[in-house]
């Protein structure tokens, strides 16, 4: 971010609880919240300026007071695999991941596979991959820490739906912070912020931060070459259930939720949530 500001910038460190409390699932800690709140209350107290988040870890709404001021460029939305290839893993292989989006998605592509939670940031996670036959990561935290030699598999996006978000940065400020809004509107690139958008409208509109597995992927580019194309997932924990839908559009939210009430009205999803 620094870099791409052109400015001089002071780090501000914040310990979040979901750094501190790595033997606790993510979702029995309140969803992916845990990683941001407090650095959100940074910003909200004039202790920061800006909040550089993982697009993934931001709850579909901004917080009150904040706005959602830049998404710069996109990086890998993928998932990828460290220790072993998809195709190479043995029956019963045991794969480590504290994501149940990556799990339900793994347990319907290969039933016999048992799981292990991981949590930690990825050097921690790296370390423990010779503990399991894999762990699963994000691709682009792979390539921002420059360990891609540690890359098993890269799993495509229609095998592996991304987690919303993935792969992108968000920038938050205060929302009456016009010298910042401002200065962020040089990192915004517009295509990546559409994608965004879309895919953060319909985790929104399948009730925020649904804690079933749920993915979203949007890419622009469709139709006449102005749309988003939108693909989404919701299932239920055990991966024997996946429900997917894909639809083009010219207006991000818009689209997002489509995708999301075509899940939930007309695929079952509705029914999926109430039985979890």
């Amino acid at each position: 971010m620094a870099s791409l500001l052109e400015t001089d910038i002071e780090f501000v460190i914040v310990d979040t609880s979901g750094d501190r409390e790595q033997h606790e699932p993510i979702w029995s800690m309140g969803g992916k919240g845990v990683f941001v709140k407090e650095v959100q209350a940074a910003v909200l107290e004039g202790r920061a300026d800006m909040a550089v988040h993982s697009a993934k870890d931001l709850p579909s709404q901004t917080f009150d007071g904040l706005v959602l001021a830049a998404v710069p460029e996109r990086g890998d939305p993928r998932d990828a695999l460290v220790g072993c290839a998809l195709v190479d893993l043995p029956p019963g292989a045991r794969v480590a991941t504290g994501s149940v989006r990556r799990r339900a998605q793994l347990a319907d592509l290969r039933p016999d596979l048992t799981f292990e939670g991981l949590r930690g940031n990825i050097p921690t996670r790296l370390a423990k991959a010779a503990n399991f036959d894999a762990i699963v990561v994000a691709a682009v935290a792979l390539e921002r820490l420059d360990v891609t030699d540690r890359l098993a598999d890269l799993l495509a996006t229609s095998v592996m739906l991304p987690q919303v978000g993935q792969g992108a940065l968000a920038v938050e400020c205060r929302r009456d912070d016009d010298a910042t809004r401002t200065a962020l509107a040089a990192v915004e690139h517009p295509d990546s912020r559409r994608a965004v958008d879309a895919e953060r409208a319909f985790l929104a509109e399948l009730g925020g931060d649904c804690d079933l597995p749920a993915g979203a992927y949007a890419t622009t580019g469709a139709g006449d070459g102005a749309g988003l194309r939108l693909e989404g997932l919701l299932a239920s924990l055990d991966g024997r259930i996946i429900l997917r839908h894909r639809a083009e559009g010219a207006e991000p939210e818009k689209l997002g939720r489509d995708v999301a009430l075509h899940l939930l009205d007309q695929a079952g999803g509705r029914l999926l949530l109430n039985g979890r």
